[in-house]
Order: C-alpha cells, then structure tokens, then sequence
C-alpha cells in the first residue's frame, strides 16, 4: 500500500511538472512571436518612413493621357508608386523610382529602379525587388488632401495638380492588424515646383 501511494503521488508530481513544462514552452513562444512581430513592424515602419519621407515633385516631360497626373507620383488603393530618395545605408543612394505593393503570395514588396530623368517611365519588369514582409494579408493606402478644411482622405490620389500631404498605410497580417503608419509627404526642395533659386539649409 505503501508503495502504491508513493507511486500515485509521483505520478502526480510528474503530471504537474509536464503540465508546467508545456505552459513555460507556449509562453516562451508567445512571447517570440510577440517579439517578432514588434521587431518586423518597427524595421518595416522605419524603413518606410525614410523612403517615403521624403518624395519628388517632378512632372512626366512627355505627353500623358487626359485626366492622367504628370506626377511620377500614384496612390491607388492597395499600391503606390513614387519617385524618392533610396538611403544609402540600404545600398546605393540617389534618386529612384519607387513601388509598394502587396503580392498574391502575400508579401509585401518594395520595387526600385534608377531615375533616368523627366522623360523616362520605369519599366517595372526590369527593375529590381526586395521582400519587406511575408505573411501579409491585406494593405490599404490612404491619402490627406490638406487644401481642403478640414483635410480630408480619400482611398485613392486622383489629384492631379498636386501631391498629398501624408499617406497612411494599414496592413494586415496573419497575426493581426498594425499600428497605422502615417508618413508626412516632404516634397525634395529641387523638385518643388513652388520653389525658385537655390535652397541652403536642407528643407
């Protein structure tokens, strides 16, 4: 009898300890996936606001279609497209276009290519790519008209004798929505069209 209760208690004992094993181990996962995600948005985020900080105002020198922005500029609902400044510490630095948009396969895309000039329309099938996010389940754009009181958004940039003043991008992921990004629109000094002379002292 002796032995039987010293069984079952042991028994017992290692049930509670398998139990908090398992509990520790999901709790350690957890908190690597938390982790994770706070790391991928901060990175994606940070990435994003230093690209699109800062855009050009520069105008398509060939015809386009009636109706049809001369800005290389974009924003339609679920992708967008620009010209800005790549920093350097992702490669090399100077003007590109630019191009974000969400894939099939659900990852979000960035798409760059050299600026060539006024005249040059990027040919996006020979430019370049980088994943910035897998897992990514929708994407939504949003553009503030600021000429307006009060500023308003709109889901897509049909303007065509300006550029917004702040995009707002949502995305969705398998784990959740983030954050909204808001990124103020800092129009390049040599680029804007309201500017005449030269410019000292950066923007």
């Amino acid at each position: 009898m002796e032995l039987l209760v010293v069984l079952t208690l042991l028994s017992l004992v290692m049930v509670a300890m398998a139990s908090a094993l398992r509990t520790a181990s999901q709790t350690e996962e957890r908190v690597d996936v938390r982790l994770q995600r706070m790391d991928d948005l901060r990175t994606v985020s940070g990435f994003l606001r230093s690209i699109l900080g800062r855009v050009s105002a520069q105008k398509i020198s060939t015809p386009v279609a009636a109706g049809a922005s001369p800005y290389f500029f974009q924003g339609a609902v679920s992708s967008m497209n620009w010209v800005g400044v790549m920093p350097a510490r992702y490669g090399a630095g100077g003007r590109y276009h630019f191009r974000l948009e969400l894939t099939d396969a659900g990852v979000l895309v960035l798409h760059f290519t050299p600026w060539e000039g006024t005249a040059a329309v990027p040919d996006w099938a020979v430019g370049q790519s980088t994943p910035l996010l897998a897992g990514v389940t929708g994407l939504t754009f949003q553009y503030e008209d600021a000429a307006v009181e009060p500023p308003e958004w709109s889901a897509s940039w049909a303007i065509i004798d300006r550029l917004p003043e702040k995009v707002s991008i949502t995305v969705q992921t398998s784990s959740g929505t983030w954050p909204e990004i808001v990124v103020p629109l800092r129009v390049l000094p040599g680029s804007d069209p309201r500017t005449s002379g030269p410019v000292f002292g950066g923007t």
